[in-house]
Parts: structure tokens; C-alpha cells; sequence
């Protein structure tokens, strides 16, 4: 007897503007300052979340493969999305940029970095593609149980293989 996976289509999420909107940027801005990391709670529905995970397995959907270990990366491996990227990641990828590029900035300005972002999303693809950065960045990482960078530190995904999404700029 064969077991069939459940597949979701990712769509473009209702109301992904409003749950960005409604995230405490105060409290990212403030994990972000003092671990370079923060954890948006609730961004993704637990649907949506399956959505994208479950295009994994499906190379087309993606550029690139690296295996993390290989580069003394930990052990899992992330894909790079190429165009056209879901529609999820599409929709994220302005709306997350919006509040993060000042960050960025404030970050290079500390750091006596000169490079600003500017603050439209669609700039700075433009800025990428200018300087020959074509191909998309989005990334969907793999880690075997008991690897990722959180659990050397907490228990998340000890007892089972985790795939999360990375959504970055490019």
C-alpha cells in the first residue's frame, strides 16, 4: 500500500501585508541587535509553512543544491530557489524587506560600511541585477535531526528532520 504526501500549492497568502504589519518590529529589531537573529512568530501559517516545505523534494523548483557539510557548515543542505519563485516567497520578500533594510543600514552605518539599501525591495533587485547578481537568493534549508544552529543551544527539532525557509533579498 502506497501512502500518498500530501501536497499544497503555495498560494499568494491573504493578509501577509497585515501579519508583517502586526509583527512587534520593536522586539525583532532588539533580537536582531543583540543575537543577529530573530524568530517572527506567526508570519506563516502552519499550512502555508507545509506549502513551501513540500516543494523540497522537487528539484525543478529550485537552482542549486549545497550540501552543508562540505563546507563545514553543520550537517543538512539548503536549495536555492529560482524564478519563478512561489508565490509565498514573492510576496514576502518586499513586504520583509520594507522593515529590515533599515536595519541594514543602521548595521553598515556602525560598522563605517558606506553601502546603504535603498528602501524599495524592487531597488534593490535592480542594484543586484546591475552588478550581475541575476538569480534569485531565497533558500529553503534541510538539516538532519538534531543539527540546525538552534539546537546547539535549545531543543527544536531534535527528534526529527527540520526544513525551514530562509528568505533573503536578492
Amino acid at each position: 500500500m502506497t501512502v500518498a504526501k500530501r501536497v499544497i500549492t503555495p498560494s499568494v497568502p491573504t493578509g501577509i501585508a497585515t501579519r508583517i504589519d502586526t509583527i512587534d518590529w520593536t522586539q525583532a529589531t532588539g533580537d536582531l541587535d543583540a543575537q543577529g537573529c530573530a524568530v517572527l512568530k506567526n508570519l506563516l501559517t502552519p499550512d502555508e509553512c507545509q506549502a513551501i516545505t513540500s516543494l523540497y523534494p522537487d528539484d525543478h523548483h529550485f537552482r542549486s543544491r549545497v550540501v552543508m557539510g562540505r563546507h563545514g557548515f553543520g550537517r543538512g543542505e539548503y536549495k536555492y530557489f529560482s524564478y519563478p519563485l512561489p508565490d509565498l516567497i514573492e510576496a514576502l520578500r518586499p513586504a520583509l524587506y520594507a522593515k529590515l533594510s533599515g536595519v541594514a543600514n543602521r548595521w553598515n552605518e556602525a560598522m563605517s560600511i558606506d553601502i546603504r539599501y535603498p528602501q524599495a525591495h524592487d531597488a534593490f533587485l535592480k542594484r543586484c541585477h546591475d552588478a550581475g547578481q541575476t538569480r534569485p537568493t531565497p533558500l529553503l534549508l534541510q538539516y538532519e535531526a538534531g543539527t540546525c544552529s538552534r539546537c546547539r543551544s535549545r531543543s527544536c527539532c531534535r527528534s526529527r528532520g527540520a526544513i525551514s525557509p530562509a528568505v533573503n533579498s536578492c
